[in-house]
């Protein structure tokens, strides 16, 4: 019996102690954040208008008051038992970063005492010359600032012997430069709220302080058994299976997808569920999902900037739950070949300071026209800017998934639904257009449609669909942080919103209000119809028609990425005020040595998996096979031993099949050694380049190799956990 199959066996639950907690949610909902309410409680009335101001974008709490803030702070989580604080940040690697300090202070010898300053609770300074700086910064320039941001609130960090007070905290260089995910999104909520209220201002004089984007992300994952995991190092090292054979059931039957949720699953699903709302994240929705041991958890709408931040929470904690239940959570885009992938649903949209939501069709004409005003706007947004959407969402893991018949394609285009397609149509044609009551109620009766709220059916295959009061961004990777999609998607929708307020301006010159917008909302659905496409986005003439279209198609991650180093979207970012020239230049030379480094990583993985592994399992079979056929060749000399030839034949058939895929796995290997080292020469967008049309086809080429081999191996000799057991036994 091989290992593989002594870890089947001993594959089983953990025996769980049930642990008591509130009936209620609301008994313990966000009982592990600092909260407003909470801080109201703590600190004084003065302080707390003051914070409150400063939240709204007024002027910064002083010293004084920081230190008050600070000290009820410290007393809270004190009293929940944590020792250490620590700045929690967001640095370039998308993954999160603290350092943790002690509350205590020396008082004298032998003594001390828990102090905590308003200085400490505001900056700090972690060591920055290990994080990636694109260039922004040499390596021997150290010095880092984490600067508290307050719209965020701290949390108490749980491990089994101890607690940490974390403070979520943007990071920026010496100089200033942002050197983070998180104060790029800040910026960009900025810009948008600035935009959309000199939008909204010509609409109504109605006094708006403020305007937010607002997200729910769905996240989707898969769960498998540890001991597998630890028998795998490609998913130990790169997060994804780099050779396995399919299962001879994957999803085909489509039994998975919503399907009664696994005893084992479900126990893990409630932890990560408590785990949740301790931190104050939203999870609202769990299920199944298509491929087998694949599953989603859905939050409710936040503020993005926060939504992003319960979403980075949400990854660790269901990464640290898993393992409890001796379990592995992969997050990787994909980690099994031939099943679908995980991606990342960001749903986004935006929200007055009174809870508004700007993308909500109207009850009346008048909304309606500034629903369409604000529809045309990011409409003009994707359609001027694909290629920054497109960027937004490229890693070496998505390029995996995107265009798999999974998820969208690397084309980028806009689901609207078939009622507002014939509402901007009718308002592009100036004709009226007569519909039932349940799509469009009545458009003759006015210039302007009355518009249902449900304005539009879903399509799953869009990478950008209006899904009724928002727009579903599909093509978001599971594994990534999204403070960048939505950093982009709130600049870009951003510079739109001023461009619409803009010409609307302009018409009024000659027209009167009504007229005005509704010839700049015409003039935008006319523009902005090459990117709209409301069919099968995974079909094969979508691919034709979109080149028809002039939209494209980019499939390498560096290619994508290219699109934050042109002038133009350059500009754009700065005018918005979200990234300067050096800050955007950095961000693309990070990820593309990013992507560099992830295939490198897959690459001598996979080599070292097919030498140490794969073909000695190869070897040994084919000596096995090689025994064989020597004692009934033997047997048939000496005694006569009378088989038909062609059995015969086909022995030596089966030994000559298993010996030729060890050559060519070997033989493809050895190009793989000499690719890599060619590649050490090269750097940037050259070596993704070389990555991209020559290392990952060869790559594909070995692992097919390997599953053949994998196919006619005795399974004794297989010890590499098999596709069928990971996606099956739990």
């Amino acid at each position: 019996m091989c290992v593989r199959q002594k870890v089947v066996d001993k594959i089983e639950s953990v025996p769980l102690i049930k642990v008591e907690k509130p009936k209620k949610v609301s008994g313990y909902f966000g009982s592990n954040t600092f909260s407003i309410s909470e801080m109201q409680k703590r600190i004084g009335k003065k302080t707390f208008v003051s914070f409150k101001r400063w939240l709204a974008g007024g002027s910064t709490i002083s010293m004084e008051e920081a230190d008050e803030i600070a000290g009820a702070m410290k007393d809270w989580a004190v009293e929940k038992g944590a020792v250490y604080y620590a700045h929690w940040f967001q640095p370039m690697t998308g993954l999160t970063a603290e350092k943790h300090d002690s509350f205590i202070s020396l008082q004298g010898a032998g003594k001390v005492k828990e102090k905590f300053s308003g200085s400490k609770l505001i900056l700090g300074e972690p060591d920055a010359s290990s994080f990636p700086s694109g260039g922004i910064r040499s390596t021997f320039e150290a010095r880092g600032y984490t600067a508290w941001d307050p719209s965020s609130p701290a949390f108490i960090s749980e491990t089994q012997l101890g607690k940490t007070l974390c403070i979520p905290s943007i990071f920026v260089s010496y100089h200033g430069y942002a050197l983070d995910k998180k104060l790029p999104l800040l910026r960009s909520d900025e810009a948008l709220s600035k935009a959309a209220k000199k939008l909204l201002k010509l609409f109504s004089p109605r006094d708006i302080a403020k305007i937010v984007s607002t997200c729910g992300p769905e996240q989707e994952y898969f769960l498998i058994d540890h001991n597998y995991y630890k028998l795998r190092q490609d998913l130990m090292l790169t997060g994804r299976t780099l050779i396995g054979a399919s299962s001879p059931k994957g999803q085909q039957l489509e039994d998975q997808y919503f399907g009664s949720i696994k005893e084992r699953v479900l126990n893990y699903m409630e932890e990560v569920a408590v785990e949740a709302y301790k931190m104050g994240i939203p999870v609202t929705t769990r299920h199944n999902e298509v491929a087998p041991h694949q599953f989603e958890f859905a939050p409710i709408f936040e503020e993005s900037n926060l939504a992003a931040d319960h979403n980075q929470l949400l990854m660790e904690i269901m990464k640290k739950v898993a393992l409890r239940h001796n379990l592995v959570c992969l997050l990787h885009e994909k980690p099994f070949a031939g099943i679908n992938g995980s991606g990342k649903h960001v749903n986004w949209s935006m929200a007055d300071d009174q809870g508004n939501n700007l993308l909500n069709p109207g009850l009346t004409p008048e909304d309606n026209l500034q629903f369409l005003a604000v529809l045309v706007a990011v409409l003009r947004a994707v359609h001027k800017h694909a290629d920054l959407l497109r960027a937004s969402i490229a890693s070496a893991g998505n390029e995996h998934r995107l265009g798999a018949n999974e998820a969208p394609p690397a084309i980028v285009s806009v689901f609207l639904g078939e009622q507002l397609t014939k509402v901007l149509d009718t308002i592009v044609a100036g004709t009226a257009h007569k519909v039932t009551k349940k799509d469009i109620i009545d458009l003759g009766v006015s210039r302007l449609p009355k518009v249902n709220k449900d304005a539009t059916d879903r399509n799953r295959t869009s990478p950008f669909a209006f899904t009724g009061s928002k727009f579903e961004f599909r093509a978001v990777g599971s594994s990534q942080n999204i403070s960048w999609p939505l950093t982009v998607i709130n600049t870009i929708i951003a510079d739109s919103l001023n461009y619409v307020a803009e010409e609307i301006i302009k018409e009024l010159k000659n027209k009167d209000f009504e007229s005005a917008v509704v010839a700049v909302i015409a003039k935008l659905a006319k523009e902005t119809k090459n990117i709209r496409f409301e069919g099968n986005n995974y079909s094969s003439e979508w691919l034709f028609e979109a080149k028809e279209r002039g939209l494209p198609n980019v499939a390498s991650t560096a290619e994508a990425l290219a699109a934050f180093a042109e002038k133009g979207n350059i500009a754009i970012f700065e005018k918005q005020g979200v990234l300067s020239y050096d800050e955007l230049m950095a961000r693309y030379n990070i990820w593309v040595e990013m992507y560099n480094i992830v295939l490198t990583i897959e690459a001598s993985t996979l080599r070292e998996m097919v030498d140490s592994i794969v073909v000695p399992a190869g070897l040994e079979y084919q000596g096995q096979l090689a025994n064989n056929l020597e004692k009934i060749s033997g047997l048939k000399a000496t005694i006569g031993l009378n088989i038909d030839e062609k059995a015969f034949e086909d022995l030596k058939g089966h030994l000559a099949d298993v010996t030729n895929k060890i050559f060519y796995l070997r033989k493809n290997t050895q190009v793989l050694v000499k690719l890599l080292e060619k590649a050490k020469s090269l750097e940037g967008k050259e070596k993704a380049a070389v990555y991209f049309n020559e290392l990952k086809p060869l790559m594909e080429h070995i692992r097919k190799h390997s599953d053949d081999l994998e196919g006619v191996i005795a399974d004794e000799h297989w010890d590499l956990p098999k596709y069928r057991e990971m996606l099956f036994v739990m």
